[in-house]
């Protein structure tokens, strides 16, 4: 079987791994430790444009996404995207942007959890209804530097 491509990418919170092929970006992982450097065109632009949002010069992720999970999870998955650079939703919120009853965040909260394509997908701008940082794959730490870097939070002494 062959490798899957992937490619490591050095950013200010680590070493990410990228994995996907030609059709699409697949994963970003928090970390690239034991992933072969098997690039591809879209991991280079995967890559570049991350390159990019950390440097504040892009807001918004365009990239093709092969995004695998059930149609729920890749619903709440896309809808992450719409959520502006430097802005926060709440899981209510989000649930009810994608037409579900706020009953309905609980699930939302743990389809953003299985979210493969964090940062691409911005599930760091989800927050709980009262303010609160909650849940994030790469550590409540991260969730923070994210947020404060697209200028949503401000940073605390």
């Amino acid at each position: 079987m062959e490798e899957m491509p992937s490619r490591a990418v050095d950013t200010p919170i680590g070493i990410l791994g990228l994995t996907g092929s030609d059709r699409g970006l697949e994963r970003v992982l928090w970390s690239a430790n034991g992933l072969p450097e098997k690039s591809c065109a879209v991991l280079d632009a995967a890559a570049s444009q991350l390159e990019s949002y950390f440097a504040g010069e892009l807001l918004e992720f365009d990239l093709p996404l092969d995004l695998r999970g059930t149609e729920f999870q890749r619903r709440c998955w896309l809808a992450l995207a719409t959520i502006p650079y430097g802005q926060t939703v709440s899981y209510g919120e989000q649930a009810r942007r994608l037409g579900l009853g706020p009953d309905a965040a609980r699930a939302v909260g743990a389809a953003n959890g299985q979210n493969p394509l964090p940062l691409v997908l911005p599930c760091h701008r989800v927050i709980g209804a009262d303010g609160s940082l909650t849940g994030f794959g790469g550590g409540l730490h991260l969730k923070r530097f994210l947020l404060e870097h697209e200028g949503a939070l401000l940073a605390f002494g």
